[in-house]
């Protein structure tokens, strides 16, 4: 594998929306630890400008994962699996952390995500759809965890996102059994928002990003933390924080603030 500086991802602006793709059509945009810097970079780059984040691949699948390089045996391959276990364990643990920040930005105060995902999402690529806040699927789009199959476990943000779209028990399942889930059930299970034709993705993709683009900005990141912080918090602790973006917004519409 030849690594390239920029790991095969690149950036579009339009004025408040950021398309990252990743460009390795080759080789079904495999991801490789390049990538994730890159992707992290992004991520420490954004400005408040960006409202909307679209994430997509060219070619005929979105991420078939990990570039099978990376399964080396020999702990000699930089940024290998083989490599990484041969690390002291808290080395290991913090490289990783460094991996997952690249998956994990996509949840950013104030900015909405959008996965547009077509042919194979596999381990790394199925975890790179989860990180985002919403996804739109082909309609041959497949969504795979197969990790605990090749005697790992998915490390890179996706558990936590799983089990918020699907639920526990579907989510054990999906990542022991490591199971293709095609776009149909995703879109019923609540994995995608919907599933189009894969001719008509970019303009279901543009729909979708022009009413996220609707709403006043500051009510919007307003009410996108709020439903993000209700996955997690009890109901008082989410009243206190409903009541408290609202006079927030009531005294910036009467010109208090």
């Amino acid at each position: 594998m030849s690594e390239r500086a920029d790991g095969w991802v690149r950036t579009a602006r339009e004025g408040a929306v950021l398309t990252v793709t990743l460009d390795r059509a080759d080789q079904l945009n495999a991801q490789t630890p390049a990538t994730w810097a890159a992707l992290r970079a992004v991520g420490e780059s954004l400005d408040d400008g960006v409202r909307v984040v679209v994430v997509r691949g060219v070619g005929r699948a979105f991420s078939a994962g990990l570039d099978r390089t990376l399964f080396s045996a020999d702990p000699g391959v930089p940024g290998g699996l083989a490599e990484l276990g041969s690390l002291p364990t808290e080395a290991a643990q913090e490289r990783i952390r460094g991996y997952q920040a690249a998956f994990r930005w996509l949840r950013s105060p104030g900015v909405v995500s959008v996965a547009a995902v077509q042919g194979h999402a596999i381990g790394a690529g199925a975890q790179l759809a989860l990180a985002c806040d919403l996804r739109v699927f082909t309609e041959d789009a497949q969504l795979r965890l197969p990790e605990a199959g090749l005697g790992l476990v998915p490390d890179l943000t996706g558990t936590s996102t799983l089990v918020e779209l699907v639920g526990y028990s579907r989510a054990v399942e999906i990542c022991l059994t490591g199971r293709a889930v095609g776009a149909a059930e995703a879109v019923t299970t609540g994995l995608a928002n919907l599933a189009v034709p894969t001719a008509e993705l970019d303009g279901a993709v543009a729909d979708l990003v022009a009413a996220l683009l609707g709403p006043d900005t500051d009510a919007a990141r307003e009410t996108l933390a709020l439903v993000r912080s209700a996955v997690r918090n009890g109901p008082d602790e989410q009243d206190a924080a409903e009541r408290a973006a609202q006079v927030r917004r009531l005294r910036r519409l009467a010109g208090r603030d």
